[in-house]
């Protein structure tokens, strides 16, 4: 099996886009976030976009990507919080992909998000991640990021990449 993409996915202060873009670096791939290149789609930020659209418009946009990226190979992609949690999206992102959760605890979570200003869904992040847990759970290979370094995940990322390719 040959795996031309690794996708990164978990709650949100995980280190999926720190450590996706150090990965790709190392190695020699393109790094997409999957937040960012809706930002660009839209022309308007994700905060305005659940402001004027709702929640829904920005789920379609994650959808649209995640079928798009069942093709792309040679890519690290980062995606939001919520991407996994259909399972749609899920299967498109496993397909000839390796997808890892990374997950931290809750205390490194709060640390992390700071006052979580400018994330939507961020207000009651505990209650959102305890809705996404079983999601999360579907997710095949798990990384702790708690207490470690981006670059000793990233080190681990690439092992589990090679170790699965």
């Amino acid at each position: 099996m040959s795996l031309s993409k690794i996708v990164l996915c978990g709650f949100m202060g995980t280190g999926k886009t720190t450590v996706g873009k150090l990965v790709a670096d190392q190695l020699g791939w393109d790094f997409v976030d999957t937040d960012a290149l809706i930002v660009e789609r839209a022309g308007i930020t994700i905060p305005d976009i659940f402001k004027r659209y709702g929640e829904a418009m920005f789920r379609s946009y994650e959808r649209q990507i995640a079928q798009e990226a069942a093709l792309w190979q040679r890519i690290v992609l980062s995606t939001g919080g919520g991407m996994p949690v259909n399972p749609e999206n899920l299967k498109d992102l496993q397909r000839n992909g390796l997808v890892i959760c990374l997950n931290a605890s809750p205390e490194a979570i709060e640390e992390r998000l700071g006052t979580g200003e400018g994330r939507p869904l961020a207000n009651d992040w505990r209650k959102l991640l305890e809705a996404r847990r079983d999601a999360y759970a579907r997710i095949p290979h798990h990384i702790d990021t708690t207490g470690r370094t981006a670059e000793d995940i990233a080190q681990e990322v690439i092992a589990l990449w090679q170790k699965s390719s």
